[in-house]
């Protein structure tokens, strides 16, 4: 039997509409999730599916046409903008397949910027930068600026950047992208260990059945709706199952 675990992020009848009238898109229809605290999860679809609306929404990044996100219990259309970019920041991390490193900070600083940003004294996640510069393996590295490490190492860099205020939830959208296969994989490990080290949740948008086979649950969306799930996946299924969603489109 399942461990029952609290839901960090719901989401019930998510509808998100773009454009108006005639020209109007439905991105997401009718869309209603749970994603439980501590589960990896991956978002697959066809291109045009809705998976990056999906995931900006869950990071408060857009709002939606209807329907609710939950964060912990919190409605999100209950709160001011103010009271948005506090929650951003304070309960949530984001990587991004582009990393969006500043060039003239080194790899530590990156990391930091989510103290820096928010006020707080630096000197207070000194043990927790240490312990994800570790992690991502980068403790030698961390006085290097962006363009004196690889695209794989500024990743790890984001990462650490993400998880830096112990996010409950940390969205990736395409985090290994741009990256080749070794590092990719290590990039997936070390969100796996995130969410298992820290009870956090993961959600990550991915085109890559490899990738998505490292998560817990691999959610599919085709024209904006959820149309399957499957739980402890693997890369062949998860390509079967991407062929005939875009075979049907």
């Amino acid at each position: 039997m399942r461990e029952e675990r609290a839901t960090a992020v719901e989401t019930v009848d998510l509808e998100k509409v773009h454009g108006e009238g005639s020209t109007a898109v439905r991105a997401l229809k009718g869309v209603s999730l749970e994603f439980p605290a501590g589960e990896f999860a991956a978002i697959m679809g066809p291109s045009g599916s809705g998976k990056s609306t999906l995931l900006h929404l869950l990071g408060a990044l857009d709002q939606p046409s209807s329907g609710s996100i939950a964060v912990g219990g919190v409605e999100l259309s209950g709160l001011s903008d103010k009271k948005l970019t506090l929650l951003r920041r304070e309960r949530m991390g984001f990587v991004f397949q582009f990393f969006n490193l500043i060039p003239t900070l080194s790899a530590e600083e990156n990391a930091l910027l989510p103290v820096l940003i928010s006020g707080e004294k630096t000197g207070k996640y000194a043990g927790k930068l240490d312990e994800l510069l570790d992690l991502v393996g980068l403790t030698e590295r961390r006085r290097h600026r962006p363009d004196e490490l690889s695209g794989g190492e500024q990743q790890r860099v984001a990462i650490a950047r993400a998880l830096i205020r112990s996010p409950d939830i940390v969205l990736a959208d395409e985090p290994t992208g741009n990256l080749d296969t070794k590092t990719g994989a290590g990039v997936l490990e070390l969100l796996k260990a995130s969410a298992a080290r820290y009870g956090q949740t993961v959600v990550m948008v991915t085109h890559d059945p490899r990738a998505a086979a490292t998560a817990d649950r691999v959610v599919f969306l085709s024209d904006g709706r959820v149309v399957d799930e499957v739980r402890t996946p693997d890369a062949d299924g998860i390509f079967e199952r991407i062929k005939s969603l875009e075979s049907a489109d």
